[in-house]
């Protein structure tokens, strides 16, 4: 027979086993729910209008297309930088990323001397990623495709929450094999798997990153998991598949032909994964996150950002206005489309939510849970004020109104409900608002750190002369 002292200790083994089971339980479950997994998105340097879902007839995107008919459609979605670095770094923190001085993108050999070289720029250790988030909450974690967030091996993905990479650690690269003929010999071009196994593959770029997509999503069905899918699609260098060139009707030609090609093939690496959560019977503990990461650099490769003015690189709404879309089988309504501006900072503190976390112990945090804006009946906006800045170049938007600081010319004013494509400039009629904004957007720029580096001050000037030269006119 047992003593008592025995029936106690056992009472106490069984208490401690109920505990354990019910903290695993609750680790997969929120609010009665399973946690959900989270595939987000992100094309690069797309234009605006060159999405079938954004009304284009010339490129086609139906699996996209598809993705944008099962959920929500985001009219006025922007990131919080017009170039890819600072966009992704921004995202992946949920703050401004000139808060920790990430302004300005990472090009060695380009950069101004007064400031941090080569490998030395990445995003600061100090800041944690949505990744490090979602890890602690129990998540599988992977990125496929472009980091962009340093080079230097303190920086890897796999040292910022990712428990998987497969990419490159650069900010482009060739959609094909780089051999030991290839012009590109850099470290950071290199395919890597894991932590410094590089290995390249036979594959278009874009097709392989579907493909690990596919297999990391696999592998991980039965916990959750959050996916970032980093294409390099539609980035320059303008390389498509031949059989995906010869689908292009023969009126578009050049470098508008080639990004049509390769649209074509993003669109089929993307309905790859979606089918993928499908087929895996995930479909309803999947948030889908569709984005791009900054406007599309018309004179690169030839991308359309209509009806915006500007392009990448400036912050008229071509180069910060982006194509945004988020489905959730059974808890996101289909078709339906939100007309309030959001941001990509938003992503951080959504995914955290909908994993279970707690967004309010996330100090500093400049985005916002979307899914509760998503509800019928909010009418709350979840921003009434954004703000842009590179160097001495500067945007505010709020509320309807949105005004430009430039360094070579007056601010400019427009009302961006009324006037989508700026070609109104209100500032002459109203000094007062563009003198009141003009010092709410100087007041944030006195919380933000200084730069950690810079490009080459002549690069400002190339800014200006690409912003000018695809500015939208006014009708007469």
């Amino acid at each position: 027979m047992k003593t008592k002292k025995q029936e106690i200790k056992s009472i106490w083994k069984q208490i401690i086993v109920f505990i354990g089971l019910f903290f695993i339980s609750f680790s997969s479950t929120i609010y009665g729910q399973e946690q959900p997994n989270i595939v987000f998105i992100l094309s690069d340097d797309a234009g605006y209008a060159d999405f079938g879902f954004q009304g284009s007839k010339d490129f086609k995107t139906p699996n996209l297309d598809t993705l944008a008919k099962s959920g929500v459609k985001f009219t006025q979605a922007y990131v919080s930088a017009a170039v890819c670095g600072p966009s992704r770094a921004g995202l992946l923190t949920g703050k401004y990323q000139q808060k920790f001085g990430y302004e300005e993108n990472n090009v060695p050999g380009i950069m101004s001397p007064s400031g941090l070289q080569g490998d030395e720029m990445g995003l600061p250790l100090n800041q944690k990623t949505i990744a490090d988030y979602l890890h602690k909450l129990g998540y599988k974690t992977a990125v496929f495709g472009k980091w962009h967030m340093g080079n230097t091996d303190r920086f890897h993905p796999t040292k910022r929450g990712f428990d998987e990479f497969y990419g490159f650690r650069g900010g482009a690269r060739s959609y094909y094999e780089i051999t030991k003929d290839s012009k590109k010999q850099r470290k950071e071009d290199r395919l890597e798997r894991g932590f410094e196994e590089f290995k390249e593959s036979e594959l278009y770029l874009t097709d392989a990153l579907a493909k690990e997509t596919m297999n990391f999503m696999e592998r991980n069905k039965d916990n959750p998991f959050f996916v970032y899918l980093s294409f390099n699609a539609v980035h320059t260098p303008m390389e498509a598949r031949e059989d995906d060139l010869k689908k292009i009707p023969p009126h578009l030609t050049g470098k508008r032909r080639t990004l049509a090609a390769m649209t074509i093939g993003l669109d089929r690496a993307c309905g790859q994964v979606l089918q993928k959560i499908k087929d895996l019977g995930i479909e309803k503990n999947t948030l889908i996150v569709f984005g791009n990461d900054n406007g599309g650099p018309s004179d690169s490769n030839e991308s359309n950002n209509h009806p915006l003015s500007g392009t990448k690189a400036n912050h008229l709404e071509g180069g910060i206005r982006i194509p945004f879309l988020m489905s959730w089988k059974g808890k996101l309504k289909k078709g339906t489309t939100y007309n309030n501006p959001i941001s990509t900072l938003d992503l951080l503190p959504t995914f955290v939510s909908v994993a279970g976390g707690d967004v309010s112990a996330i100090k500093d945090l400049d985005g916002v849970n979307l899914l509760p804006y998503l509800e019928k009946g909010n009418e709350e906006k979840p921003h009434e004020t954004l703000y842009w800045k590179k160097e001495n170049r500067g945007a505010i938007r709020h509320g309807d109104y949105k005004l430009i600081r430039f360094p070579d010319r007056p601010a400019e004013l427009y009302n961006i409900e009324q006037d989508i494509s700026e070609v109104n400039d209100l500032a002459s009629q109203n000094p007062e608002k563009v003198k009141e904004m003009y010092k709410m957007l100087f007041q944030w720029e006195l919380t933000l750190e200084r730069p950690l580096w810079q490009l080459e001050r002549k690069f400002e000037g190339k800014a200006a002369t690409r912003m000018d030269n695809f500015r939208k006119e006014k009708i007469k």
